[in-house]
């Protein structure tokens, strides 16, 4: 059975929702069988409102920049036929999912819930991970060694990819690989990864002899008398 899934972000004019903030930008890409496919989902959004200060000083979208994008009413359809039936992968879900929600109901459709198979929250995957620890996006991409030194400001569609290879490895080590041959698309310093076949030769294991025992016991039986504290497991001495 394939999987697919879609990692998801967007980026909005402010918050929270119920104060009337809208989105301005939704990045997404797709994932079939955990190997990115590079069809990619990216829009900007006219959202009918100006952006606050402290949004704009988060992702740099500016209320000019906003001005001739589409509106959401514009790509919904389009929208939802690109995540219908996967599976979302979102950081912090109910933030993104409640703006989603927000203007699909001014549309009068039903929520993006019923749209998709699932939402899975990897910012709770990785509070489960790693409990007590920060687990911010830029956090788990220090400790998953993930080059992001390209997010100076948020963006949907960058943080969308990072997070693909956060939620890779959060949830199973294989992360950044896509359809390309892995040898063409492994970066400066990043061996490229493979998978071992399934039906391998089963691995020789070879056995120590008696004479190869008998110099290992002897030899562990010297290491005792020199020091009384050592003791092997299984060479405690007794009472003579």
């Amino acid at each position: 059975m394939t999987l697919r899934q879609i990692v998801l972000d967007t980026e909005t004019t402010g918050m929270p929702v119920e104060e009337g903030h809208r989105l301005i930008e939704i990045g997404a890409v797709e994932l079939v069988d955990r190997r990115l496919t590079h069809r990619n989902y990216h829009q900007y959004l006219n959202p009918e409102r100006g952006v606050d200060a402290g949004a704009f000083a988060v992702h740099g979208l500016s209320n000019d920049f906003l001005e001739n994008k589409p509106r959401f009413a514009e790509v919904v359809d389009e929208f939802l036929e690109y995540v219908r039936g996967a599976e979302l992968v979102i950081h912090n879900a109910e933030f993104d999912v409640g703006f989603i929600d927000a203007e699909l109901k001014r549309l009068g459709y039903p929520g993006l819930a019923e749209h998709v198979d699932l939402v899975t929250d990897s910012l709770a995957i990785a509070r489960e991970k790693h409990p007590g620890q920060r687990n911010s996006l830029d956090a788990l991409c220090r400790r998953y060694q993930i080059d992001n030194s390209d997010r100076t400001l948020h963006g949907a569609l960058l943080d969308s990819e990072i997070l693909a290879d956060v939620y890779l490895a959060l949830t199973g080590g294989q992360w950044d690989l896509s359809f390309d041959n892995p040898a063409e698309t492994a970066t400066a310093g990043q061996a490229a990864l493979g998978t071992i076949p399934v039906d391998r030769p089963r691995l020789r294991v070879i056995a120590a002899n008696d004479s190869e025992r008998s110099a290992h016991e002897e030899w562990v039986e010297r290491l005792s008398e020199v020091n009384e504290a050592f003791r092997w497991p299984g060479t405690e001495r007794t009472a003579d």
